[in-house]
């Protein structure tokens, strides 16, 4: 291989370290760039007709009453750039917990909420959310959201949890179910009629809320879109301290990690009988960091090799961790340490995907899965809370059970989703099996273990959709542009359960890629003629 090949690639350390700050300070914040409700002209109901108008005058509604309501106002918000006009409901549930319901001018009779990345408090005036909120309103949703109660430029990386130990419910699941139930109320008073459907979309941490949502009050939302669900956050804490532990100071570089992603993907991308770039599972890709990238010579580490140490830290990587010689958590999948262009928080840097989120960009960081990981283990597992704690002092083998408590709290892995059944409710998950933030075998394992208890009805109402080469969220070398809103509401609405979901891949404005998306174990196959680029050669079919 030519050296000048990945250095082309690479960007300076410098540019890796400006997107490493943006995963810092806003982890697993971004929307699914899934483009909710591009499908709109093709789906099985038009849930842009609007004909329900307010009943009440949007001043009025600073006067409403509700039990936990602390503080609310009203401001009647001008139509402008294609959002029509709105009331824009907000204030605060005991005790802090800042919410927002924004209620257009036509009503589509429909209720739409969003979530929280990581740590969530993310202020509601966040461009991310309320560019969220007007593709709502254009479409006649009422729309809500909640900061979870706090405000992390105040109170970050779990910190919240100092000034009131109730934050830490509010933020593990009660704030999001409270706000729902204030809000649907809210919308019922001011257009006097019921809402008539609820709706979740969220990704990450707002995955996690989404499935806390369907396992702890079924009542609140009719479909739940769980983007990459935060299923397990005290796994992915022990995987990001092992990762950490691993990594931390072996010199692992941009260049480096473009040369393992290069090695993962000759080894690999063909696997599935086509060479495209994307590995199908990466469950089925034999990689070796030792075997498979040149090493360095004895006692030298150049660029263009890996040294033992950093050959190993690898391999720890994707293995995941290790307590009393017996696996702990799913590691990260071959294709995760890909070169990708743009994506989560790289601002159109091509550099890896573990640059910054595992591996630090630059000497004196931390990558972003550690610091989030960091604020788990002082702030949110230990009563009372450790600010000064050194994960470097956790020992796998002794002290894993320290975040039982919290994992009881803030894991969403209740299989026990009888209720949301019972009454007609839906779930679909995504999950990028490049995710280099969030190991996508956590969302595997999730659905295998519904699917264990629910047996062959499973598809009925859950359904998972794994996406090869997409990264956190979206972005990655997959085909990350897809509409699973439009997908989730024909499937409550209209009884028709999703087969696919129609992905594209686009490069510079332009759709480069299509291929089918297909639920989870089926796998799209390509039927042996006709372009690789376009899904109309492809079936989902078994793997």
């Amino acid at each position: 291989m030519e050296h000048r090949t990945i250095a082309l690639r690479t960007f300076t350390l410098k540019a890796a370290a400006a997107a490493a700050f943006v995963l810092t300070s806003s982890l697993c914040s971004a929307p699914a760039q899934a483009q909710a409700f591009a499908d709109l002209k093709s789906a099985l109901v038009d849930y842009s007709k609007s004909d329900y108008s307010a009943a009440k005058i949007c001043a009025d509604m600073a006067q409403y009453k509700g039990k936990e309501i602390a503080q609310i106002q009203a401001v009647e918000e001008a139509a402008a750039a294609g959002v029509p006009r709105y009331c824009r409901i907000s204030g605060v549930i005991t005790p802090e917990v800042a919410f927002e319901v924004s209620l257009p001018e036509k009503w589509n009779g429909r209720f739409y909420m969003i979530g929280n990345g990581g740590h969530a408090g993310e202020s509601l005036a966040d461009p991310g959310r309320t560019s969220q909120r007007a593709e709502a309103l254009k479409l006649g949703f009422a729309f809500a959201q909640t900061n979870t109660g706090h405000d992390s430029r105040k109170e970050p990386g779990g910190s919240f949890v100092m000034s009131n130990p109730q934050k830490a419910i509010d933020y593990a699941y009660r704030a999001v179910h409270v706000t729902a139930t204030t809000a649907k109320d809210i919308v019922n008073n001011y257009y006097a009629r019921p809402v008539s459907r609820s709706y979740w979309n969220s990704c990450s941490n707002g995955g996690r809320q989404g499935l806390h949502e369907a396992q702890r009050y079924p009542e609140d939302f009719d479909g739940i879109l769980a983007n990459a669900p935060w299923a397990d956050q005290t796994g992915f804490t022990l995987g990001a301290m092992w990762n950490q532990r691993a990594v931390n100071g072996t010199g692992l570089t941009p260049v480096k990690l473009a040369l393992l992603g290069e090695r993962v993907m000759a080894r690999c991308d063909a696997l599935d009988g086509l060479k495209d770039g994307l590995i199908d599972d990466p469950r089925k890709c034999d990689f070796n960091a030792r075997r498979d990238v040149p090493a360095c010579s004895a006692g030298s580490d150049t660029p263009y090799c890996l040294t033992p140490e950093q050959a190993d830290a690898v391999q720890k990587v994707y293995s995941g961790p290790v307590s009393n010689g017996k696996p702990l958590f799913p590691g990260f999948m071959p294709g995760s340490e890909a070169v990708v262009a743009g994506g989560f928080g790289n601002a159109g840097v091509p550099v890896s995907a573990w640059m910054g989120t595992i591996v630090a960009a630059q000497p004196a960081a931390k990558p972003a899965d550690f610091t989030l990981a960091e604020g788990t283990m002082r702030y949110l597992v230990p009563t009372p809370p450790q600010p000064e704690y050194d994960t470097a002092s956790f020992n796998f083998d002794r002290d894993v059970k320290q975040l039982d408590a919290w994992g009881a709290k803030a894991n969403a892995k209740s299989t026990n989703l009888d209720k949301l059944r019972a009454r007609g409710g839906k779930i679909l998950m995504t999950y990028g099996w490049a995710d280099q933030i969030l190991q996508p075998l956590m969302g595997v394992h999730y659905y295998e273990s519904v699917a264990k208890r629910y047996g062959s009805k499973t598809g009925d109402f859950v359904r998972l959709f794994m996406v090869p080469g997409m990264t956190h969220c979206a972005g990655g070398n997959g085909t990350d542009r897809f509409d699973a809103v439009t997908a989730l509401i024909n499937w409550v609405e209209k009884g028709q359960a999703p087969a696919s979901l129609a992905a594209s891949r686009v490069v510079n404005d332009k759709v480069v890629r299509t291929r089918p998306v297909c639920p989870y174990p089926q796998v799209a196959k390509y039927s042996g003629t006709g372009s690789i680029d376009e899904a109309a050669n492809f079936r989902c079919a078994a793997p």
